[in-house]
């Protein structure tokens, strides 16, 4: 029994290291200021945004699966090596830009539940990260951290929605597609961050490396969509209280630690206190994994290789943190508009990769029996055009408005 439930965990790893990558403190940030703005008006776009993560998150588990070689090194094959080392230099400068805010976040969390300097806990959780990188087998370290850490964020989360008693009305008003206005760049931005390509490109990475270190277990659909679903549920809890809490008192989000100085006048410490563990887990697994993801993708760009032991993609991955963690300590508590803009300025970069991984899917010859079925071709393609409209609405929202 307690080995078929090991087995049946570690399937989940990569889609629960996807999930927890995503599920940031930039994440929590807009979700919470959707939620704190707008009411319940705009949960709705949280099933959107994980309908085509998932769709995308799947094609990339299938790429994973069907190639045995990682997906820059095939896209190098297909459009040269120029298009790889582009979109491996494109990843890693965007994993650094949400490095500071990761950083940020872990440093509030643990500093605002003990009163002491944010400063010092970047440093330490930072350190400790680069340690993770020591161990011999950093994958399955890595596996094993994010699913501790994404059900602590579960437990955190659905403990401070049950302080928040929301209108049950509300909720459904709000799947009720809506756009409130000035609306419009927060929405981008939560796109931007939620249907995460980059999040979905790596998940091929991931499966690969599962598959080598635990070829026993097979790989199913289901393993992936169910930290893609997680992600969801974090979310909708996270705009949920938001908007129940929040909004209803008129106070407004600068970054994820107000949710939890909203909560403790209202409820007590204790509620404050459960949702500063849940923006540490948020933090602290997007801290390691967005490193990770910045690190091996230029790793393999430049011809090093992905594999999570090799030294050269472990100190790609360090400087990612390093670099994080001093945009961070230089600029302190980086306001909210900054991090809506780091997100959303993502939009211009991942509709070329979201439309490298979807040629890839679509062609036979590379994916075999594991090629795109006519709806997910479909699908796939509004999703594309999604990414599209959002590039364009955003060039006007920063450029035009």
């Amino acid at each position: 029994m307690i080995s078929t439930l090991k087995k049946g965990l570690l399937s989940l790893g990569p889609g629960i290291i996807t999930a927890a990558l995503v599920f940031g403190p930039s994440k929590m940030t807009i979700t919470s200021k959707l939620g704190s703005d707008y009411g319940y008006n705009l949960l709705w776009i949280v099933g959107v945004a994980i309908f085509f993560m998932a769709i995308f998150t799947l094609m990339g588990a299938r790429i994973g699966v069907a190639s045995n070689q990682s997906l820059l090194n095939t896209i190098r094959l297909k459009w040269g090596n120029s298009a790889a080392v582009a979109i491996g230099i494109g990843i890693f400068f965007v994993a650094t830009s949400f490095q500071a805010g990761n950083s940020i976040g872990v440093g509030i969390a643990v500093g605002e539940a003990t009163n002491t300097s944010h400063i010092l806990w970047i440093v330490i959780f930072n350190l400790l990260g680069i340690s993770l990188l020591f161990f011999r087998a950093f994958y399955k370290v890595l596996e094993k951290l994010m699913i501790f850490l994404v059900a602590l964020m579960l437990f955190a989360f659905v403990t401070t929605l049950f302080f928040a008693k929301p209108s049950i009305s509300g909720i459904a008003g709000g799947l009720v597609p809506q756009l409130p206005m000035g609306s419009t760049g927060l929405v981008i931005a939560f796109f931007a961050s939620c249907f995460s390509i980059v999040g979905a490109f790596y998940q091929s990475y991931l499966v690969q490396e599962r598959i080598k270190l635990n070829p026993e277990i097979k790989e199913k659909n289901s393993n992936s969509i169910t930290g893609i679903v997680i992600l969801g549920v974090m979310s909708a809890i996270v705009m949920i209280c938001a908007a129940a809490v929040l909004n209803v008192k008129g106070i407004k989000v600068n970054n994820a630690s107000d949710m939890a100085r909203a909560l403790e006048p209202l409820f007590g410490h204790a509620a404050a206190s459960f949702f500063l563990v849940g923006l540490f887990g948020a933090s602290f697994s997007s801290l390691v994994g967005n490193a990770t993801v910045g690190g091996a993708l230029l790793g393999d760009a430049f011809g090093q290789g992905s594999q999570l032991n090799s030294k050269m993609v472990k100190i790609f991955i360090a400087l990612v943190m390093i670099f994080g963690a001093a945009i961070a300590i230089k600029f302190g508590k980086l306001p909210l508009e900054l991090i809506v803009f780091a997100q959303s300025v993502t939009i211009f970069l991942v509709p070329f990769i979201g439309i490298a991984m979807y040629a890839i899917s679509n062609d036979p010859k590379i994916m075999g029996k594991h090629v795109n079925s006519l709806s997910v071709k479909i699908i796939g393609a509004i999703g594309l055009l999604i990414l599209i409209f959002l590039a364009l609405s955003n060039v006007k929202e920063l450029f035009f408005k």
